[in-house]
């Protein structure tokens, strides 16, 4: 059993940074793969980033390349997502999960989810 709490959301203007936190318990992280996925009001769930546990690899969808970066640290057990240059189309809810077998954008892949955090970009 995974527990996930996300936080460091919040409102922040347009072209603005923030940094979200996913604070893992019950199991280390170091050996699980880590996703970020963010739902807006009205929308349905999708993929933001994720990392591979074994050799780091990461993978954004497309409207946040260049901007979002994902790390982790297992040391503290937490892993963040760091958000630059955001947009208005950036506020959601964001959520971090993770997954035992998979590091990729599959929804379905992925075990355990936080409650998630709550951002929103101002125009």
């Amino acid at each position: 059993q995974v527990q996930l709490v996300e936080s460091g959301g919040g409102l922040v203007q347009a072209g603005g940074s923030l940094r979200l936190s996913c604070a893992a318990s019950g199991r280390t992280i170091s050996r699980l793969n880590m996703g970020w996925f963010r739902q807006a009001t009205g929308k349905e769930r999708e993929f933001v980033a994720s990392m591979s546990w074994s050799r780091g690899i990461t993978y954004y969808t497309d409207s946040v390349k260049g901007r979002f970066t994902i790390s982790r640290d297992n040391a503290k057990n937490t892993a963040y997502l760091q958000m630059n240059s955001l947009k208005p189309e950036d506020t959601a809810v964001y959520y971090c999960a993770t997954s035992f077998m998979a590091s990729g954008s599959r929804i379905s892949d992925y075990e355990y989810w936080g409650q998630g955090t709550q951002v929103t970009v101002a125009s």
